[in-house]
């Protein structure tokens, strides 16, 4: 017999849902036979697939050892945080991720990424114990591409993360890009749509006019900010979030972004300072039409970030568009 005390994490979970979590290796058919069989006691009573468990329940669990077995994981405390904070509290933390960091692991990088320095980021701060937790960890709410500089939201708790979670996909965040493009835009504002078919194989994206096989619908606006004739400055909102949506749509437009050699030319780029693509996600505002629970004092509150490329000398030479 084991015994686990409920965290505040865990607080509000459905009995079946919290030994998913802290139980990664159990396959759920187990998990139900398990309690089928009574074989777990909420504070000394039988629990049920739907028992609601709450902070400071005691758990007791006549299961197999073998799933109270940790396999060692590597220490994310050597992770080096690298990235800005650009504002934090109790709940969340709004970070500024440069270029090169990708969110999440890949099949390139595993360790050094955005996820793990945010844990690591507050395991130095004393905010999080993972020993204290039975399935709790820190996580992103959304991400940008690797080599995209800007925003990306974090939650400290399972509270906060379940609420941005239901906010992004209600779309009661807003977010938006500046970036650096080839060409003045004609008209200097648009608001477009057309689809986009993504080619997982080799991580890029087709844009058409009309729809196409596997082609979903995108929706992006642009606003010129600043031009010099040849280069321009964009502010950029996405109605849609698809895969590299930014940089193929303005491509399919006929403005490729500065350093973007997947969707661009690397004749064209040839000889410019930029090592990625000038695109930076630097402004997100939490709308929150609907109640936001712990979070609601976020509402109508408006969080920005500099892009890596405002202070370049690419950008001092363009001249504010009327």
């Amino acid at each position: 017999m084991r015994e686990l005390t409920v965290g505040k994490n865990d607080d509000g979970l459905k009995l079946e849902k919290f030994m998913a979590r802290t139980f990664r290796t159990m396959p759920p058919s187990l998990i139900r036979k398990y309690i089928r069989l009574k074989c777990i006691r909420v504070n000394g009573v039988h629990g049920k697939a739907d028992t609601v468990v709450h902070r400071g329940d005691v758990l007791k669990f006549f299961i197999s050892d073998e799933f109270f077995e940790k396999k060692p994981s590597a220490d994310l405390t050597r992770v080096k945080p690298d990235f800005g904070v650009v504002y934090e509290d109790e709940n969340i933390i709004l970070m500024n991720k440069p270029a090169g960091l990708i969110c999440q692991p890949d099949d390139r990088e595993s360790f050094n990424t955005l996820a793990n320095q945010l844990v690591s980021y507050l395991i130095r701060k004393g905010e999080y114990n993972p020993q204290a937790e039975n399935a709790f960890v820190p996580a992103l709410c959304n991400r940008i591409d690797r080599n995209t500089q800007g925003i990306v939201i974090g939650a400290k708790n399972s509270a906060a993360l379940m609420i941005l979670n239901e906010k992004i996909k209600a779309r009661e965040i807003d977010k938006f890009y500046q970036c650096l493009v080839f060409g003045v835009p004609n008209p200097a504002e648009g608001d477009k749509t057309a689809f986009l078919r993504k080619d997982s194989a080799s991580n890029t994206v087709t844009v058409t006019d009309n729809p196409t096989p596997g082609g979903r619908e995108i929706r992006t606006a642009y606003r010129t900010l600043a031009t010099d004739g040849q280069i321009s400055l964009l502010d950029v909102t996405l109605y849609t979030g698809r895969t590299h949506q930014i940089r193929a749509h303005m491509a399919h437009l006929g403005y490729p972004l500065l350093g973007d050699t997947k969707y661009g030319t690397a004749a064209r780029n040839k000889g410019l300072p930029f090592k990625f693509q000038a695109l930076s996600s630097c402004r997100i505002t939490f709308t929150f039409p609907t109640d936001g629970g712990i979070l609601n004092y976020l509402k109508g509150k408006t969080f920005s970030v500099d892009p890596f490329f405002a202070d370049w000398d690419i950008c001092r030479r363009l001249t504010p568009h009327n």
